[in-house]
């Protein structure tokens, strides 16, 4: 399990710095199932989970929608029948910060646990 699933999200502003370039390699490390992709000019986090039927993704959708609210770091999540893709990015600075990378890993844990 990923050092990452036992930190929390430190609250954001506009004025947050977004990760290096050596930091997002260091902590893409940890998430490698997950994409770095540009949407609107903004890095983003990007991975599609793959379930049985619509039942068990929309439960997979409630864990990471629970999760995120003890966070308080929100995510864009498409539920759809047997999957669900979650992006993870920090909206207040256009990018992706070490927020990110925490909750991806904690996405990841809450998907495993489901298996």
């Amino acid at each position: 399990m990923s050092e990452l699933t036992q930190q929390h999200c430190e609250a954001c502003n506009k004025n947050a710095p977004k990760v290096t370039s050596d930091e997002k390699q260091t902590l893409h490390k940890d998430i490698p199932d997950w994409k770095i992709v540009e949407t609107d000019g903004e890095e983003q986090l990007h991975k599609v989970f793959k379930l049985k039927n619509f039942a068990q993704a929309q439960a997979f959708t409630n864990k990471v929608g629970d999760l995120a609210e003890a966070e308080d770091h929100h995510p864009a999540i498409l539920l759809e029948y047997g999957k669900v893709t979650v992006s993870w990015w920090t909206h207040a600075i256009g990018g992706l910060h070490r927020n990110d990378f925490i909750m991806a890993a904690k996405t990841d844990a809450a998907f495993n646990a489901m298996q």
